[in-house]
């Protein structure tokens, strides 16, 4: 396999994608290990997540690393969540995740709102909800919260969104 190398430079942030391998849909029921996972990552290695999804077979999220390695990050937490996934299921061993992870380098405010917007009208999207704060697995009541949304945002009106997201 090919090494693929990232373009890293401190001050970026990224929206990635992560997909369980064969897309088996093992998130939602697992959320608790997910959401350790990423608690774990964050202790060891300092980062801000600016908005997430969890989705049964994948997870978006918008990562601004700070001086700490999206790559290592990104290993940090599928490992942390394979590892209390197989502890938890009383597996030896197999694939949860598919290998790497897709990532975006976010350029401006307009992309990064647009990736926030994305993330938070996935589940719509995917047909787990009608609207985006009925979806319990985001940061999109954060966000309304702090003002960025009302709630009835995504409920109404279909919204489309162009380009590449990784899935």
């Amino acid at each position: 396999m090919s090494r693929l190398r990232r373009h890293f430079r401190p001050g970026n942030t990224y929206f990635v994608t992560s997909v369980t391998f064969d897309r088996k849909s093992i998130l939602l029921d697992n959320v608790d290990l997910l959401y350790d996972a990423f608690e774990f990552a964050r202790a060891e290695l300092p980062h801000q997540t600016l908005a997430y999804v969890i989705l049964p077979d994948h997870f978006h999220s918008i990562i601004d690393p700070g001086d700490s390695s999206l790559s290592d990050i990104m290993k940090i937490i599928k490992l942390r969540f394979s590892g209390k996934y197989r502890y938890h299921h009383r597996l030896k061993s197999g694939r949860l995740w598919q290998l790497r992870f897709w990532d975006h380098i976010i350029r401006n405010e307009d992309d990064l709102n647009r990736h926030i917007d994305y993330i938070h009208y996935n589940p719509v999207k995917h047909c787990l909800s009608k609207s985006p704060i009925d979806y319990r697995y985001s940061s999109f009541r954060d966000y309304i919260n702090s003002g960025y949304y009302s709630s009835d945002w995504g409920a109404t009106n279909e919204i489309r969104f162009e380009g590449e997201y990784g899935e």
